[in-house]
């Protein structure tokens, strides 16, 4: 990732309006800031929430509250809670979210 052309800027993400996106159950719900290329959001899953694809977009995760699953198309599982991170470059590992509880992460792609 080469971040080029934005100034420092600060984001108050109780400014940014958030979007809403259904899952195959649950909702999420994204406050979404492009700089460039990059996409920095703060979301928010449902209790019950389980994405409706596989996702092929690299990404880097930081959990800030509640407990994400992340399941690879290959069967692999890991749990994030929060302080944890996952990092996954484009097209190396396809996967899906759900969370019982509800989530909220830091995400930047």
């Amino acid at each position: 990732m080469k971040m080029i052309d934005f100034p420092f800027s600060v984001v108050d993400w109780a400014d940014i309006e958030a979007t809403e996106h259904k899952g195959e159950t649950g909702t999420a719900y994204w406050k979404t800031k492009n700089f460039g290329d990059i996409r920095v959001r703060m979301v928010e899953y449902s209790a019950g929430y389980l994405a409706d694809h596989w996702c092929p977009k690299g990404h880097i995760i930081l959990c800030l509250e509640g407990e994400l699953h992340t399941e690879l198309k290959d069967g692999s599982k890991s749990i994030l809670k929060p302080g944890m991170s996952y990092q996954v470059a484009d097209e190396a590992a396809p996967h899906r979210s759900h969370t019982e509880i509800g989530a909220k992460l830091f995400i930047v792609d």
